[in-house]
């Protein structure tokens, strides 16, 4: 039996791509990519960036229904065009019905991947008392900081290593960030529980929760 303080159900569907169901039947997708065939359609996309693992235009078609909104930051806006799709500025809010979308600032700071004056983003939506942080591509930056005042529920973290965070740089963001709940990303075929021990010795409070064979309720 669903809690009736629930709000969203968060699905991982690989990589960066994450379905979130709310509770009012409402289904956004973050950064949708290797969607398979049949998933239900969006009522909301949002693409942090135009990586094609973030912002694929096939996998974008997949989920598409005649009244989908896609979202996206101003800078990439011409691709986002091609989707009649609305453009936001970094902390401005998107509110549709029972949930709003704000932009949050992404970026790289060691690595070159990902420039923070090209102004990427990751997403924060909320409903109700509830809260996701979705952290797009990104390392951990000094404004994550200030979403601790945001009293997050769940902050999805990249810690692929490559290009974003490892589990060790994540697991400091997560401090940073403080929210209820923890959920990495990127790796779907490493070991994961190896970011539940790193975490553990660094904030005992913070749960970690692995969404490979699961889905998340909030």
């Amino acid at each position: 039996m669903t809690n009736i303080d629930t709000q969203m159900e968060i699905f991982w569907l690989g990589h960066a791509c994450f379905k979130i169901k709310i509770f009012s039947g409402r289904i956004i997708y973050l950064d949708p990519y290797n969607i398979k065939d049949g998933e239900e359609k969006a009522d909301i996309i949002v693409s942090s960036h135009t990586h094609g693992d973030h912002f694929s235009r096939s996998d974008i078609k997949k989920i598409w229904q005649e009244d989908t909104i896609l979202l996206g930051p101003a800078s990439i806006e011409s691709s986002l065009k091609k989707f009649d799709g609305q453009a936001l500025e970094i902390g401005e809010e998107f509110a549709y019905k029972d949930f709003t979308i704000e932009l949050f600032p992404a970026y790289t700071i060691k690595k070159s991947t990902h420039p923070k004056g090209n102004n990427w983003t990751g997403t924060i939506i909320e409903s109700a008392s509830k809260s996701v942080y979705h952290a797009g591509d990104t390392e951990r930056i000094p404004e994550m900081k200030d979403l601790k005042k945001r009293n997050i529920t769940v902050a999805l973290l990249p810690c692929g290593g490559t290009y974003t965070m490892d589990f060790e740089e994540a697991s400091d963001a997560a401090v940073d960030i403080q929210p209820e709940i923890v959920v990495p990303m990127h790796n779907w075929d490493k070991d994961l529980n190896s970011f539940k021990d790193v975490m553990a010795k660094k904030d005992s409070k913070i749960k970690v929760e692995i969404l490979t064979e699961k889905s998340l309720k909030i």
